[in-house]
């Protein structure tokens, strides 16, 4: 059997990174563990995140996985540093796409749309200092919208007005790029464009970490040879959850 790469968020937001990861590389055996019961992370101490996330990854070391991605901006930006330094196996982490924001701004005026968690990291911080110092850049915290989305509400008007009130400050400030900063947002893409000028491009960096991802099993020599396609197995550690409105296949419970 293929070792399997390992995939973690607080809940199901790291989803919409898989569609990339699964073009990019059809071959691979994948297990996506939501954090269902634990979520969300965004409003969590950094401490607390650190525990938990260690209980995560120790399971991820006991179903053999190769490699890890963290497939969570809060917890990239503000423990992955801690995490590798205590299990041995490769991470890839996600955080806010600011560098192909800033370069592809026209008028250097960015949205970066994230939970207050990622927007008060350090790595954040240094990642907007380094490539995105000749931008103006409007930050807000997408409060309420990882409740919503986790609950498999993508239309509701409770959910559309929290869309717009996200937005709105952003826009009057005359962005013409939006960083979506949570895995989770890119699941309301298409809600999040009805509220926006049409000028406006949306950036997420699924793509970005496929491609990571592949040159870190590559560096590793951890890349599988066969052609064999690679399967997805689901994991919720919430017993009631609704992965089922975005995953056609049996999710299993996995309480820790």
């Amino acid at each position: 059997m293929k070792a399997p790469i390992g995939i973690f968020d607080s809940g199901i937001g790291g989803l919409s990174l898989l569609p990339a990861i699964s073009e990019l590389l059809p071959q691979e055996n994948l297990i996506y563990l939501a954090d269902q019961a634990f979520a969300p992370y965004g409003q969590k101490t950094e401490s607390a995140i650190l525990k938990r996330t260690q209980q995560i990854c120790d399971q991820l070391v006991k179903m053999e996985c190769k490699l890890i991605v963290v497939a969570c901006n809060t917890v990239t930006t503000q423990v992955i540093d801690q995490l590798r330094a205590e299990f041995t196996l490769p991470f890839v982490g996600i955080e806010p796409a600011i560098k192909p924001a800033a370069q592809q701004s026209k008028n250097k005026i960015i949205g970066v749309l994230a939970t207050q968690g990622t927007l008060q990291s350090t790595l954040y911080k240094q990642s907007a200092f380094r490539y995105a110092a000749a931008c103006k850049i409007v930050e807000k915290p997408g409060t309420g919208l990882v409740d919503h989305i986790e609950k498999g509400d993508l239309q509701s008007r409770d959910l559309c007005r929290l869309v717009e009130q996200s937005l709105r400050p952003m826009i009057d400030e005359g962005i013409d790029t939006l960083i979506l900063g949570c895995t989770h947002y890119p699941l309301i893409r298409s809600l999040i464009e009805e509220f926006l000028p049409k000028e406006i491009q949306i950036i997420d960096n699924s793509h970005s970490v496929a491609k990571q991802l592949q040159r870190k099993l590559v560096e590793q020599c951890l890349e599988t040879t066969t052609t064999e396609p690679g399967q997805i197995t689901y994991y919720s550690t919430a017993r009631h959850h609704h992965m089922d409105v975005f995953v056609n296949q049996s999710i299993d419970y996995l309480p820790l």
